[in-house]
C-alpha cells in the first residue's frame, strides 16, 4: 500500500514513511492510493464496553501492507485502542443516539489517534540515531492527547503549540503539566498560527538541519487511519440491530474526524449521511453553499476545538470530492453560535439527562435543524468529541449544576504546569526549540 501527497499524485510512499514525515515534502497530506473495500457482512460489531482493536487490526492490516511494521499492527492496536467507543440511544425509538469518544487517558476523541501514532512511532524508532521532534498544533484538544501518548516516551520529544489565552483553563492545564519531553508554547495569536508554525516548520532549514521533525495532528496520515474505526464499529451495531446504516453528525473544526468518517464509508461502512457541524467558523459550510472558498481568520466561540478558520483536512477532502458541489453530494454542513450551543446544552441536559460538551453541543443542534422527515428516515448518531467536565466553566452555568470530573482529569489538576510564551513567527519557534 503506498500514500501519495494530495498534491502530487504520481509517487507514494509506504505507511512508516507518511507516518515519520507527517507532511509531504511539497506541502501536501499523505492519502492512500487505492481504497480496499470491506464486507461489513464479515464484522463482528464489537459490544459497547470492548475496546476497538480487534476490528481496528483487521481493517488497518491493508494500509500497513508490505511496510516493516505490519508484523506490530497487532500489538500498536491493543496498546492504543484499549478503551471503548459505546453508542447509546437517547430516545426509545433509537431514531438518535450518541457515540461517546471521550473515554480515553485525555477525555476526548484525539486520544484514539495520538495512542496509536505514538505506539507506532516508538517502534518505528527503536534504533533511530537521534530524537524525534514532534509539533503539534492545537485548538485544545489535540495537545493534550498528544501529550499524554507522547509523555516519556523514549527518542522523542513533543512541542505543543496553543493559541494564548483561547483554550479553557482544564485544556490548558491538559497541555502545561507534562515536562519531562513536553514542552509547551502558547503562541500569541489564533489557532491558525499555531498551525501555520508546524508547516513554517517543516519547511524551515535550520529546525530541519537541527530536529527530526514530525507534526501529531490529524496532518499526519496515523491519526485518521484509527479514527476509522469507532464509525465503522458505531455503523455495524447500528446495521446488526436495525438492518440500515448510520447517519453521523460530527464537531467539524480542522475536519480530520470528518475525514475518518468519510474514509470509513469509501471502505464500505454502513454509513448513509454524513453531516459537518461547525461553529461561527463557518468556511465549510459557505464553501458548500456558495462553490467558492474563501479561507479566514479563526473566531473564538464556546466549541474552543473547532476555531478554525483553513482547515487542513478540507485538502484530503478535495482529493475525493474537487470542488463544493461535489463534496456537497458526498456530505452536508451547518454552522451553529455561540447563543444556539449553549441553549441546546440546557434543553438536552432538561430533556435527556445528558451533559454535553460545547462542541458536542453544535452537533446536537445541527441534527435539531435537520429536516423532520431527514431525522425520522434515519438512525442518527451524534459523535460526543470531548468530557463536558473539560469544558466545566462554560458547561456548569448553562446547565446550573457541577460537572462530574472524572479521575483521569482529576488528577492532571495535581501537576505542576509550565508553558512558554511566543510571538506567532517561525523565527520565535526556533529560538524556543
Amino acid at each position: 500500500m503506498l500514500f501519495a501527497s494530495t498534491r502530487d499524485p504520481g509517487s507514494g510512499v509506504q505507511f512508516g514513511a507518511a507516518l515519520a514525515q507527517g507532511l509531504a515534502p511539497d506541502g501536501g497530506l499523505f492519502v492512500p492510493l487505492e481504497w480496499p473495500r470491506e464486507d461489513p457482512a464479515s464484522f463482528q460489531p464489537p459490544a459497547n464496553s470492548e475496546p476497538l482493536s480487534t476490528l481496528a487490526e483487521v481493517l488497518l492490516r491493508p494500509f500497513l501492507a508490505g511496510d516493516a511494521l505490519a508484523s506490530e499492527l497487532g500489538a500498536i492496536v491493543r496498546e492504543s485502542l484499549d478503551f471503548p467507543a459505546p453508542l447509546h440511544w437517547l430516545d426509545g425509538e433509537q431514531r438518535l443516539g450518541v457515540l461517546e469518544l471521550f473515554h480515553g487517558p485525555s477525555a476526548a476523541f484525539k486520544d484514539f489517534g495520538a495512542r496509536f501514532l505514538a505506539a507506532a512511532m516508538v517502534r518505528q524508532r527503536a534504533f533511530a540515531p537521534r530524537p524525534l521532534m514532534v509539533l503539534v498544533a492545537t485548538s485544545g484538544d489535540t495537545g493534550g492527547a498528544v501529550a499524554a501518548a507522547f509523555h516519556r516516551r523514549r527518542g522523542i520529544e513533543v512541542g505543543v503549540l496553543f493559541p494564548k489565552g483561547l483554550v479553557s483553563p482544564t485544556q490548558q492545564q491538559q497541555l502545561t503539566c507534562w515536562g519531562d519531553n513536553v514542552r509547551s508554547f502558547a503562541v500569541r495569536g489564533r489557532f491558525d498560527d499555531c498551525q501555520r508554525l508546524v508547516k513554517q516548520a517543516f519547511a524551515d532549514a535550520a529546525l530541519r538541519e537541527r530536529f527530526e521533525l514530525t507534526s501529531a495532528n490529524s496532518i499526519n496520515l496515523g491519526r485518521l487511519l484509527p479514527q476509522m474505526c469507532y464509525y465503522w464499529a458505531a455503523s455495524l451495531r447500528v446495521l446488526r440491530a436495525h438492518g440500515e446504516p448510520a447517519s453521523f453528525v460530527i464537531p467539524s473544526g480542522n475536519l480530520g474526524n470528518a475525514t475518518a468518517c468519510v474514509w470509513a464509508r469509501k471502505l464500505g461502512a454502513p454509513i448513509a449521511g454524513i453531516v459537518l457541524a461547525h461553529n461561527a467558523n463557518r468556511t465549510v459550510p459557505d464553501y458548500l453553499d456558495s462553490g467558492q472558498l474563501r479561507p479566514r481568520a479563526s473566531v473564538a466561540t464556546l466549541s474552543s476545538a473547532m476555531d478554525v478558520g483553513d482547515p487542513s483536512n478540507l485538502e484530503r477532502l478535495s482529493a475525493l470530492y474537487p470542488d463544493a458541489a461535489a463534496l456537497g453530494r458526498a456530505v452536508s454542513a451547518l454552522w451553529v453560535d455561540d447563543g444556539a450551543t449553549a441553549e441546546r446544552i440546557r434543553a438536552d441536559f432538561k430533556r435527556y439527562g445528558r451533559i454535553w460538551c460545547p462542541h458536542t453541543a453544535v452537533a446536537a443542534e445541527a441534527h435539531a435543524r435537520l429536516p423532520p422527515e431527514m431525522r425520522q428516515a434515519g438512525r442518527w448518531v451524534l459523535v460526543a468529541t470531548a468530557h463536558p467536565a473539560k469544558f466545566r466553566e462554560i458547561v456548569a452555568p448553562v446547565i446550573g449544576e457541577t460537572v462530574p470530573m472524572p479521575e483521569n482529569l482529576a488528577q492532571l489538576f495535581d501537576r505542576p504546569s509550565s508553558s512558554t510564551d511566543i510571538d506567532p513567527e517561525v523565527e520565535a519557534l526556533r529560538r524556543a526549540l
